[in-house]
């Protein structure tokens, strides 16, 4: 190969070489499928990679680290957007029974679809270029391109208001609510029943948004009409719940599976925990999310704004995928997975007393 004239660079002698070393110390690995056989190899690999790849590889760096900490951070698990429609029902399901989990913050309809699948209905693959005027004649309901039976949707609401019925009238958190309900369930592939089976706490901020909220209403009518007692959804007990948690517990760690009420509840509960003369903050967080920071929006506010907050500690450990979850998620959650990181990791003891939380224990392996 012939020499290549050396090429003079302007002002190339004043450049500090060390300074500049320090940038190119790191090349982009390729990613290898010779080197790639699961979906944790995979993830693994995009470590070296670029772009959100990278940032893919650094969300499963920090579950890794996570799931080793001695201290054993409480996780809190926020739940937004069509995760059931688009088939991640099984995958969140298996993070709950699997110990990776110790609390859930979440949307209605992300339980409340679970829910409806548990009591044996579906959802169907559809087209988001239908005429939805005649989906409306047939009562089917287009989530994007999945379709839900609305005939099945109002029998599931007023099963749980049925379910309201059985409690005794008064104030309830949708923790005791939801607990209720995974109670009644029999699927095992339920991600509501799973919870209740291992001691995790469901927190529904907005409730009343979501098909729950309208069973709820259910029963509120029917009571109303005969007279009765009914119960009710305290959300501000939610509030006083969930920030004791926060503050029993040695450490904290979120994740916020894309982002909206969950997100900013998890959030809150550590800017609530002055309220208990606590100062807390997330020692580990990550996010996945298809939303964008420049709108300002909550949903896609960074970690870093985060910390301005208080929200997240200063030095904790993080890292922000923008991948729409129904394609990060499975890939996030496979690395977890098939790398066994919460293997042995025991439910947390959280002993209540009525809205008071006496004891939170943290069995060791």
């Amino acid at each position: 190969m012939p020499k290549t004239p050396a090429i003079q660079v302007p002002g190339a002698g004043r450049i500090d070489a060390r300074a500049k070393a320090r940038f190119l110390r790191t090349r982009v690995q390729p990613i290898d499928f010779a080197k790639v056989s699961t979906v944790a190899d995979l993830v693994g690999a995009m470590r070296g990679a670029s772009i959100q790849a990278r940032n893919l590889g650094l969300c499963a760096e920090v579950l890794e680290n996570l799931y080793a900490d001695r201290d054993r951070p409480t996780v809190m698990l926020g739940l937004a957007g069509p995760l059931i429609a688009a088939g991640l029902r099984k995958v969140l399901r298996d993070l709950v029974a699997g110990g990776f989990v110790d609390v859930i913050v979440s949307t209605g309809a992300i339980l409340y679809q679970d829910i409806y699948q548990a009591r044996g209905f579906g959802h169907y693959a559809g087209d988001p270029n239908v005429d939805d005027t005649q989906l409306r004649d047939l009562l089917i309901d287009r989530i994007y391109d999945t379709y839900v039976d609305e005939e099945k949707f109002m029998e599931t609401d007023t099963w749980l208001g049925y379910i309201a019925d059985e409690l005794p009238p008064g104030n309830y958190s949708s923790r005791v609510y939801m607990n209720f309900v995974g109670s009644k369930l029999r699927d095992d592939q339920s991600i509501v029943r799973a919870a209740f089976l291992r001691g995790v706490p469901m927190f529904v901020p907005a409730l009343n948004d979501s098909s729950i909220g309208i069973g709820l209403t259910h029963h509120y009518h029917r009571a109303t009409l005969a007279g009765k007692p009914k119960i009710a959804i305290d959300s501000i007990r939610d509030n006083y719940e969930l920030t004791q948690i926060v503050v029993k517990s040695k450490k904290t760690a979120a994740i916020y599976i894309a982002g909206g009420v969950p997100k900013n509840y998890i959030n809150d509960s550590v800017v609530m925990a002055y309220i208990f003369e606590a100062e807390k903050g997330h020692s580990y967080a990550l996010q996945l999310t298809a939303d964008v920071p420049h709108w300002g929006g909550l949903s896609g506010s960074t970690l870093k704004e985060a910390m301005s907050w208080g929200k997240i500690r200063a030095k904790a450990t993080t890292a922000m995928c923008f991948v729409e979850p129904s394609v990060s998620l499975p890939l996030l959650a496979g690395y977890a997975l098939q790398r066994k990181l919460a293997a042995g990791r025991p439910p947390l003891c959280l002993e209540w007393d009525n809205d008071i939380l006496r004891r939170l224990a943290r069995p060791k392996r």
